[in-house]
Formats: structure tokens, sequence, C-alpha cells
């Protein structure tokens, strides 16, 4: 009787609010046609970091317009990144007498009760086999990095423009990048290419460090704005030409280039340490084919992965 005192308003601000949805997410519903009752925004799990103080768990479901809980309401304890509302065991009440989520948390209830089912169908399916990529893929919310007029097709499996001419990878290249890296989690690795950060947070959440650098100053400083005010302590963004890379920051053990070069910049094979790896889009601008180089002492061995499409890398080491 307490319990449903205290929860029942909750769950009519959490449906009046249009966090839940009856069906299992499509990623393109939220783009071609939306159901009756979904949210606009395709949404998915935001809980990331691998310096978070502890793994939080969301678990909700809709069963005849009502919410149903199989927990009770708790709060996290505070990490790095900042700890949000989840869902926990039943049995385990005391975190809902401490904190109660205010109300601009349950705005925020929709990143961690969506269905991630666009991540079996866009990458499982599709042969990304790396846990730990999935997982990172999962927590990174795409939505909090696109534009608010692309949030419907945030989970599209397609690249969308973010402005200055530049796009956000479609989901399936970023994990087919990310999981080429073979990261294990104590790396120190540079992304060429910052844009709008979605990328470096997928990095951050699998390395111990990560530089990313960006030619547009404006694109650097707002995903630098943005990358912080998610709490991402492990990332510095650097605003220059990433054809040269940061022989400040080197070695690295991963490098990652996010724009099609015409080669292999020889700078960054130079600044790989050994036994990195270098991951770039290489080739004319209507198609390009991934080259992963690994670095072996003194020698490079190079392998060609899937065919790809990207905008074009400018600078020294790049297209003029």
């Amino acid at each position: 009787m307490i319990l449903d005192l205290i929860l029942d308003p909750i769950l009519d601000l959490i449906l009046d609010r249009g966090a839940c949805v009856g069906s299992v997410y499509h990623p393109q519903q939220s783009v071609l046609k939306p159901q009756e009752g979904q949210r606009q925004t395709a949404c998915m799990r935001y809980i990331s970091a691998p310096q978070r103080s502890q793994t939080m768990a969301a678990s909700a479901s809709c069963a005849g317009g009502r919410l149903d809980f199989t927990g009770v309401i708790r709060t996290g304890r505070a990490s790095e990144k900042g700890a949000r509302p989840f869902f926990g065991s039943a049995s385990d009440m005391s975190g809902l007498w401490h904190a109660l989520p205010t109300a601009a948390q349950l705005d925020n209830l929709h990143v961690e009760i969506m269905s991630d089912g666009w991540i079996d169908d866009q990458l499982v399916a599709r042969g990304i086999a790396d846990a730990r990529v999935l997982d990172a893929m999962r927590r990174v919310a795409r939505d909090v990095f696109v534009p608010d007029d692309s949030h419907g097709a945030a989970y599209a499996d397609r690249a969308l423009p973010i402005g200055s001419g530049q796009t956000i990878s479609q989901p399936y290249m970023v994990a087919v990048m990310t999981e080429a890296l073979r990261l294990t989690g104590a790396e120190r690795v540079l992304e060429v290419g910052t844009g709008s950060g979605y990328q470096a947070a997928i990095l951050a959440e699998l390395a111990r460090e990560v530089i990313t650098i960006e030619r547009r100053p404006e694109l650097a400083e707002t995903a630098r704005q943005r990358l912080a005010a998610l709490g991402y302590t492990n990332v510095e963004v650097v605003i220059g030409d990433g054809t040269l890379g940061s022989p400040a920051h080197a070695p690295f053990d991963a490098i990652l280039v996010a724009a099609a070069a015409p080669h292999v910049p020889a700078p960054l094979k130079q600044q790989l340490s050994d036994g990195g790896r270098l991951v770039v889009p290489v080739g004319p601008s209507d198609q390009q084919t991934l080259h992963i180089v690994t670095r072996l002492g003194e020698q490079f061995t190079q392998t060609l992965g899937v065919g790809c499409v990207f905008v074009p890398l400018i600078g020294a080491e790049g297209w003029s």
C-alpha cells in the first residue's frame, strides 16, 4: 500500500511524458512510421564510463498502458559521470526512501528504458562480436550527439549531418572501426576528426585515454562541452590538423581516423606504439576501403576491411 502511494504519481508522470512504448523498438519506426504512443526520438540506455563506480541496470516494460516495474526506483551512488535513477531489485528498498527521482530526472528516464534491439538488428546480425564494443554502443546515447531536428533518426543505420559540412558516422561503421582497434581498456587512443564527439565517447568507454583532434574550432568546442557535460574525464579535444597526428601525446596504442584519406598518413603510422593499430578509410570521395595498419617494431603490416563512404580528410597528409 505504501509503495503504491509512492510509485503511482511517479508512474503517471512518466506516462505523461511519453516515456512508455508498447512495442519493441525498431530503428526505422521513428524515421518512417512512428507507432501510436511511441516517442519520436529513438532512445536507449545511457549509462556510461569504464571508471563508473558501479554498474546500473534498467528494467521496465509496458503492459495495458501502465509501466510494469519488476523492481523499485533507486538512485545510484554518484560517480565520475553522475549516477541516474534506475530500476533495481524489488528486495532492495533502501534507495527508495533516500532519493525519489525529481521531475528533471524523470525527463531523462526515456534513455534508460528504451529497448536496445537496434544493437542486435544493426550490429550483431552483421558480424559485430566484441562484447565490450557492443556494451559501449548500448551505453552511449547517440541522440545526445545529433542536432535536434535529427533526433528521430538518431538510431537509423546511416550517417547524419551535424553541421559545418560534417557528419556523425553510421552506427555500424562506428562499431566496425572500433572493433578493429581491439581495445582492452589500458590504451591511449588518438581519434582524427572529432565531429560531434560520439566516436570519442565510444572510445572513452573502452580505453584509458582518448585524444581527439578536430580542425574546425566550432565543432571542437561543441564536442568538448558536450563530452564534459556527460562527465567524460578521459577525453581531451584538440584543435588542429589531424592528418599530422599529435606528436605531443604520442605514441598511441590505437588510432582511428573518421574521414577518408587519399593514402594512409605517414605521420600517423609513425606515432603508433609497437603493436599499435591504425584504422583509416582510404580511397576516392565516392568509395573507400578501411585499411587496418599494425606496427611491429619498425615494420608495418596492412589488411583491408569493409567498403565505406566518409567525408574527405582535409590536411597536409589528406585532401587539400
